[in-house]
């Protein structure tokens, strides 16, 4: 199916006004949307830029809420179309003039938003976290927050909670930016030019590792439940009901767990010294061996990030690196496999890394058909720890319990029990420590995701910054009218 993704800066979002005239206006009645949709052959949906919900890699389109709007294009056999904007203020306005479907943009159902709005069903449960900076004070409370900057999206769930917090604090100022991305806001936090913001949990896992000095000070407001937004000016039961059937379907057969796990799991046991030695091994150490992986890796169709986040988590880019169990070199081969992919000095960084990445790709070949990408290269990386042997043996295990065994999401809560008696001693290759390949997997998506994110931030032009500044009342009264 062709896949329609239309990038729009925000100052051209007129010309979305009804081209294709949406049923919204067009006449149709309340149950007729999916219909008409169909017939239309595009389902319109916007977003907003981050790992949580959208952006471009190297492949293309990416994030959880555009893997998610994609699954229900194709569950409407339609196209799907993509308009991006910079700040929840045009995600509402959008939706309020009928120019899109549905938004799909880490959304949480709030009273507030209920009143002008339709939601589908919840999709997730959050929480709502106050972030500071490490080496600074650690907030405990609201009252903690009183006399700090702080700094929130305008039209957020978060300036929401702070408004309710008002009565019970009335010194607690704050402010709200209008053009800004959850990525502006941890920066600006990261740079000190605030003290305080609030992120939805699922946000603070998807952007913890690029940021490793900012933690979480204490959770504030309610619990939260993430879900899509469709215009509220009409009822829409007809779209509300296929959506209905379309996240009972993901959530019964797995794949909303598959693509929680795809686009979290890998941070959610993240180390923040772990990433801060990343972070500044990437700045001394990465330059010297770049060019190579880059060279090496378009020689064996591997992705450099990929390349590279192996060889750092094998040996933190030393190619004199030496386990007690005598692996060595910058991919700490074993000798039998340094021999068998034709390396002869394991110590040279450049034929590590060659016979690394040759015996990466015998093992992704080795693997079944049937298990597709991205857990095809999961799977390739555990079995690159633990031998293939014991990963088929985990792969079994998984099936007789009940799982899918091609993929990764079911696969790798089945590896650690490699390591009891009860299960392995029915396995071709017996005992494992099962739990290593799976902190292996995770620690290798993590170091890729801030290689590849770290890319993408590059060429991300930031949103100009609007920023409402909260006055206080003390200095209201002293203002005198022109």
């Amino acid at each position: 199916m062709l896949w329609k993704r239309r990038l729009k800066n925000p100052c051209l979002l007129s010309t979305l006004l009804l081209l294709g005239s949406l049923c919204l206006v067009s006449g149709c009645t309340e149950k007729d949307q999916p219909r008409t949709i169909k017939e239309q052959g595009t389902l319109r949906i916007v977003s907003r830029n981050g790992p949580s919900t959208y952006f471009e890699d190297r492949t293309g389109a990416t994030g959880f809420e555009y893997e998610l709007a994609r699954l229900f294009a194709e569950h409407l056999d339609v196209d799907l179309e993509v308009t991006v904007l910079h700040s929840l203020e045009e995600i509402f306005q959008s939706l309020e003039d009928n120019n899109v479907h549905l938004a799909a943009a880490g959304l949480t159902i709030t009273e507030e938003r209920q009143k002008q709005l339709n939601f589908s069903p919840a999709y997730m449960e959050i929480k709502q976290y106050v972030l500071y900076r490490a080496g600074t004070k650690r907030p405990r409370s609201p009252e903690h927050l009183v006399g700090s900057k702080i700094t929130v999206m305008a039209k957020s769930s978060h300036n929401e909670i702070l408004n309710r917090l008002k009565p019970d604090y009335p010194e607690l100022n704050w402010r709200t930016a209008t053009d800004v991305e959850t990525v502006d806001l941890l920066d600006m936090l990261s740079s000190s030019e605030i003290d305080y913001t609030i992120l939805d949990s699922n946000e603070y896992l998807a952007n913890r590792g690029f940021y490793p000095r900012l933690n979480i000070a204490f959770e504030i407001g309610q619990p939260g439940q993430l879900a899509w937004a469709l215009p509220g000016t009409i009822t829409t039961p007809g779209l509300i009901d296929e959506l209905a059937t379309f996240f009972k379907k993901i959530k019964d057969n797995g794949t909303l767990r598959q693509l929680e796990e795809r686009f979290y799991s890998h941070s959610e046991q993240v180390n923040r010294i772990g990433s801060l030695t990343f972070n500044q091994a990437v700045e001394q150490r990465l330059p010297k061996y770049k060019n190579m992986i880059e060279a090496i890796a378009i020689e064996y169709g591997i992705d450099w990030r990929l390349l590279a986040a192996i060889s750092y988590q094998e040996s933190h880019w030393n190619p004199r690196a030496r386990s007690p169990t005598g692996v060595r070199g910058m991919m700490m081969l074993t000798l039998p496999t340094a021999k068998e992919m034709g390396i002869k000095n394991r110590l040279d960084a450049e034929q590590s890394l060659r016979g690394g990445a040759r015996y990466f790709n015998k093992i992704l070949r080795r693997l079944p058909d049937r298990v597709k990408e991205p857990d095809r290269t999961w799977f390739a990386l555990a079995a690159y720890n633990v031998g293939m042997g014991h990963l088929e043996d985990a792969r079994k295990i998984t099936e007789r319990r009940g799982g899918n065994p091609s993929k990764w999401a079911d696969v790798k809560d089945n590896l650690p029990l490699l390591s009891k008696r009860r299960w392995y001693k029915g396995t071709k290759h017996g005992y494992a420590r099962g739990n290593e390949p799976v902190t292996y997997v995770q620690n290798i998506r993590h170091f890729y995701n801030l290689l590849n994110w770290t890319d993408v931030a590059k060429n991300r032009t930031p949103p100009p910054q609007q920023v409402e500044q909260y006055i206080p009342e003390s200095l209201r009264r002293n203002i005198k009218p022109l």
